[in-house]
């Protein structure tokens, strides 16, 4: 995680300090009751941390974000498909998406709409869980998350994924991006602690969530490797055999010499699962 040279060091501190007491009433709740904490601590955090970054980003940081997934997001979008964005937040991204596909339906714990964004026509937000998706089987050829699993408890990743898979076509694909627990904590913690212990409920490796997909019912997962919008497939059994090596180094030894090139190219994960 980049230092914030914006604030103080006890601003970072504060929104540390309430970030993981958020982190870890979610962590040791009953899991009846996450459902509905995953809305309230996101809330609860950026009303204590109103110096949040994601508090204060501009239309071109927006813009600038969208811009950077559609660069991998594009190759997966057809005209007459119908894509799922799970935690797509601002909705900004999805809205993007609907001008390439037939429809975009985005699935969150609450509804956020970038204000300066007309609401596409093909596009419709569904409210839940988070966890259960309420949508027919077997109705999308692509869903898609960015940056989610990572906020999600251990235990209902799993659950989740497998909803997701429900959804698809025989053949549709999950594309999923989160970060690299080999290059983390990814999360305000990075500045204190050398594993995600804030709302970064549990990083993973590439191995990891392949594991988790095909446990959920995926017949087969491909990752994707690059940088600055060029994307192209990466042998998996390099992937974890370079997260094995890496991971078993000294923490702070193996973030560094993961960060650098050449392997900032499978820097943050980007999964696809196949069903």
């Amino acid at each position: 995680m980049n230092v914030d040279i914006k604030r103080t060091p006890e601003q970072l501190k504060h929104h540390y300090e309430v970030e993981k007491g958020l982190a870890n009433r979610l962590r040791t709740a009953r899991p009846d009751e996450r459902p509905q904490l995953y809305s309230w601590a996101y809330e609860e955090l950026f009303r204590q941390v109103a110096d949040h970054p994601l508090c204060r980003r501009t239309e071109q940081d927006v813009q600038a974000d969208v811009a950077a997934q559609m660069a991998f997001l594009r190759r997966f979008l057809k005209p007459d498909a119908a894509m799922i964005e799970i935690g797509p937040g601002d909705c900004a991204l999805a809205f993007q998406a609907a001008t390439y596909l037939w429809k975009v339906v985005g699935v969150d714990v609450m509804e956020n709409f970038t204000p300066y964004m007309p609401r596409p026509e093909n596009f419709e937000m569904v409210v839940c869980d988070g966890i259960h998706l309420p949508l027919p089987d077997a109705y999308f050829q692509l869903a898609y998350s960015n940056q989610v699993v990572e906020h999600l408890h251990p235990d209902d990743v799993l659950e989740q994924t497998r909803s997701v898979c429900r959804v698809l076509k025989p053949g549709g694909m999950y594309v999923c991006a989160t970060p690299n627990r080999i290059t983390g904590p990814h999360d305000v913690s990075g500045l204190f602690d050398d594993v995600a212990t804030c709302l970064h409920l549990t990083e993973y490796t590439t191995g990891e969530l392949h594991r988790v997909f095909r446990q959920a019912g995926f017949s087969k997962t491909v990752v994707y490797a690059g940088l600055r919008g060029h994307y192209a497939p990466f042998p998996r059994f390099a992937a974890s055999i370079y997260e094995a090596v890496v991971g078993a180094l000294p923490h702070r030894v193996g973030r560094a010499i993961a960060c650098r090139p050449p392997f900032r190219m499978i820097e943050g994960i980007r999964l696809v699962g196949i069903k």
